[in-house]
């Protein structure tokens, strides 16, 4: 647990020219507020926890390092994304041809009635399909999904258009269907009556 207070949430543009006032404190209530979600996300990207961590760190060194530069009245939420994509990038750039297994997901808490009807293995086979997926395409598609941004945020971390972070999202469950349409739908084993 955090020795740093959550302040309400309208009290993020406080938080914010704090930080930026050279309260370090302010700065580790950011950390402590956007830790979880960046780290999980980049294990997804990265699919090695101990990569997401490192890339995790980095991307709160960059933003400790420039959050004078932040504009006020921007998504903070959607600046930090964008520095730990960027930071993503560099690092694949880095590090060719490093692929790792991905340690297969199970949804924690499905947010929906359809996820919550999947039983354990067809949440792995979803997990795993979309560890398959390209990561431009996962990583819209996790934005979209698991932090609910919108398509303009998505393009904003991501450094594309809002009309490309569409259609990444659109792409990444038009393959995701197509790898699990096999393995969830019914066989076709009996020729069908009419």
């Amino acid at each position: 647990m955090s020795n740093h207070p959550e302040p309400p949430i309208g009290d993020e543009a406080d938080l914010i020219r704090s930080a930026q006032a050279g309260d370090r404190s302010a700065f580790a209530t950011i950390v402590d507020r956007y830790w979880e979600r960046l780290y999980r996300w980049l294990c997804r990207l990265t699919r090695d926890a101990s990569t997401a961590e490192d890339i995790t760190q980095e991307t709160f060194l960059k933003a400790f390092a420039a959050i004078q530069r932040f504009q006020a009245g921007s998504n903070l939420k959607a600046w930090l994304f964008r520095i730990a994509h960027n930071s993503f990038v560099n690092q694949r750039r880095a590090i060719k041809n490093n692929r790792k297994p991905l340690v297969p997901e199970i949804a924690e808490d499905p947010k929906n009635p359809v996820g919550e009807a999947l039983t354990k293995e067809a949440m792995l086979l979803i997990a795993e399909a979309v560890a398959k997926l390209p990561s431009d395409f996962r990583g819209a598609l996790v934005l979209r999904i698991d932090e609910r941004l919108s398509f303009r945020d998505i393009a904003e971390v991501m450094g594309i258009t809002e009309e490309t972070a569409r259609w990444r999202v659109f792409k990444a469950r038009q393959k995701l269907m197509g790898l699990l349409s096999p393995d969830l739908l019914p066989a076709k084993n009996e020729p069908m009556s009419s």
